[in-house]
């Protein structure tokens, strides 16, 4: 029976047609907070991916800076031994040099002292020969000058030999040829003449035996001077010099090691928040949900057949979410 109080055809087409537009606004809003949920979702993922992908750099960096502080002190230890072998290397090679330069210089002075020694002992048998040589000479001076006076000693005696023998020749004859005064006078004016020769002759040799004595006294003074002169040419005793110093090792070098390298800084990597993309996931869908009127979207206040809408039930964009 025909009610006109009853909803009219009309009335029901628009109500039909309000409730397919919040149907389909429902959708559209499920799609769109779906999409929000899944974006927020993905972002998560990608999220942390960047984050194992930012670990993974960190270890890589500190990987790196630790090979490259053990490279560093591997090569500086090998240095610092290398630098220790060639040192204690060349002190041996400047000792061992030192030590011989020092037995060749040593060997040369012995060898210079012996040389010396040698000339000396040369120019100490010239000069014994020198002086050998000189007293000879000297003593062939001697024994000739003294010849040489012997002969002038041996003929004055042979002149006062004949003088004697002239004056008693003369005396005889005196006596014989004449007499008395005359006689006298004869005998004296011959025996003067006589003693004028003796007289002479004495001279003669007085002055004879005095250069006799000169030329002796010349002849050791030539001898004096002719040994200085050799003595004075003579060469000095040498002496032996001291033994040059033997080398000696010097104080080792004091060696520090090199300080130890240690890794560079890699500062920690930067973590990106995984729930954040979620929240905002959840927050875009709860307020594209929100924007539904849910009470209209399936008719009679919103009711579904069967169950009774509560507003209570609609979700708003003040809803906190708790994660």
């Amino acid at each position: 029976m025909f009610n006109p109080k009853g909803p009219s055809l009309i009335d029901e087409q628009l109500a039909v047609s309000g409730l397919e537009m919040n149907i389909v606004g429902a959708i559209f809003a499920g799609i769109s907070a779906v999409t929000s949920i899944v974006g927020g979702i993905s972002a998560s993922n990608q999220a942390a991916k960047n984050n194992r992908k930012a670990e993974q750099s960190e270890k890589e960096q500190r990987a790196a800076a630790k090979e490259a502080a053990d490279a560093t002190n591997k090569y500086n230890a090998e240095a610092f031994e290398a630098e220790k072998k060639n040192y204690f290397n060349n002190k041996a090679f400047q000792y061992d040099t030192a030590v011989k330069n020092w037995k060749y210089n040593q060997t040369i002075k012995d060898y210079e002292y012996k040389t010396v020694v040698e000339r000396y002992g040369k120019s100490a048998e010239n000069t014994e020969n020198q002086l050998v040589f000189n007293s000879i000479a000297a003593i062939d001076a001697y024994e000739a000058e003294k010849s040489s006076l012997e002969d002038i000693r041996v003929e004055d005696a042979f002149n006062k030999q004949g003088v004697l023998v002239d004056r008693l020749q003369q005396e005889g004859q005196a006596q014989i040829g004449q007499a008395g005064v005359s006689r006298n006078k004869a005998i004296q004016s011959r025996l003067a003449g006589i003693g004028r020769n003796a007289a002479i002759s004495d001279a003669s040799l007085a002055s004879s035996v005095e250069q006799s004595q000169r030329n002796m006294r010349s002849i050791a003074l030539q001898k004096y001077a002719t040994d200085m002169q050799a003595k004075s040419s003579m060469m000095i005793r040498p002496e032996a010099l001291p033994d040059i110093p033997r080398p000696e090792l010097g104080p080792d070098a004091i060696f520090v090691e090199p300080m130890k390298a240690t890794p560079t800084y890699v500062p920690p990597a930067m973590q990106v928040s995984t729930m954040a993309p979620l929240i905002s996931g959840i927050g875009s869908a709860a307020g594209s949900l929100a924007g539904v009127d849910w009470s209209n979207t399936f008719g009679g206040g919103g009711s579904i057949p069967g169950e009774t809408w509560n507003s209570d039930m609609a979700v708003t964009t003040n809803q906190q979410y708790k994660y």
